[in-house]
C-alpha cells in the first residue's frame, strides 16, 4: 500500500514484524545511548520554585511555583562520564535558574532519522510516534575543574557546538559554567508497544552500554540498521 494512504490501525496490529523480537532492556539502553551520541540538541525541563526572589526586568507572571518549563538547550557527551549530558549553563537562563532553587532536571530526546533515509512500504516505519524517545531524569551538579581541564570539557562541547564558544566560562556577555546532568532514571519508549520496549531502564544499564555497541549499533533509516547484529 503506497505511503501515501493512510492504514487502518488493524494494519499496524496485523503488519508488525513477527521475525524480530521485541528489544531487550539492555537492548534498548544501547538504542538510547546511540542516539543520545548521534543528537547534541534536547528539551531540558525544570520546576519553578515556590518561593524566589523576582527580578523586576525578568516580567515573570505570579503563581508559577510548581510549573514545568521546557526549553530546548545544547549538550554533549563527554569524558570521564560519557552518559551523562554535559551542559554550558548559563547562570541567567531559566533551566539553570530553577535547577539552582533546588529542581530536578529532565532532558527528553527523540531520534531523528537522516535525511536521505531509505524508503518505506507504510506511513508508520518513520512515524515520530514509532520513533525511539526518551527521558534522562536527574539532577545538575558543575563539573570539577580538574576534569575540565584533564578531559578537555570546552573543546568536546565546543566540537558540537562551535557558536557556543561566544558563551563559554568567563566570556563577556552572560556568567556561564560547566555542568552535567547527573542521570537517576531513564524513560524509553522505543515505538510502538507490539514491537518495542516500552519502560524504564536501569542507570546500570544506561551506563554499562560501551563504546563498541554505541558505534556498531544501528537504528531504523541508517546505513546498515537491516544488517546490525541485535538491533
Amino acid at each position: 500500500m503506497p505511503a501515501t494512504f493512510a492504514q487502518s490501525p488493524q494494519y499496524v496490529l496485523s503488519n508488525h514484524p513477527h521475525d524480530q523480537h521485541i528489544p531487550t532492556i539492555h537492548e534498548s539502553a544501547v538504542q538510547a545511548r546511540r542516539i543520545f551520541n548521534l543528537s547534541s540538541i534536547a528539551t531540558l525541563s525544570t520546576v519553578f520554585p515556590h518561593q524566589e526572589p523576582i527580578e523586576p526586568l525578568e516580567n515573570r507572571p505570579d503563581n508559577l511555583g510548581g510549573v514545568p518549563i521546557g526549553l530546548i538547550d545544547y549538550y554533549a557527551s563527554c569524558d570521564p562520564t560519557p552518559y551523562e549530558p554535559t551542559i554550558l549553563a548559563i547562570s541567567i537562563a531559566t533551566s539553570f535558574r530553577n535547577a539552582r532553587a533546588g529542581s530536578n532536571v529532565t532532558l527528553s530526546l527523540r531520534y531523528h532519522p537522516p535525511i536521505h533515509h531509505p524508503p518505506a512500504d507504510d506511513i508508520y516505519t518513520y512515524s515520530p510516534v514509532n520513533l525511539p524517545r526518551f527521558s534522562l531524569l536527574g539532577h545538575i551538579e558543575p563539573v570539577p575543574a580538574s576534569e575540565i581541564k584533564e578531559h578537555r570539557i570546552d573543546r568536546c562541547f565546543f566540537e558540537r557546538h562551535p557558536d557556543a564558544v561566544a558563551w563559554k566560562p568567563g566570556n563577556a556577555i552572560h556568567h556561564s559554567w560547566w555542568a552535567r546532568l547527573v542521570v537517576e532514571q531513564v524513560y524509553w519508549i522505543g515505538g510502538f508497544g507490539d514491537r518495542a520496549y516500552i519502560g524504564w531502564i536501569p542507570v546500570e544499564e544506561w551506563r554499562g552500554v560501551t563504546p563498541e555497541e554505541v558505534k556498531s549499533a544501528r537504528l531504523v533509516g541508517e546505513r546498515g540498521y537491516q544488517n546490525a547484529r541485535s538491533l
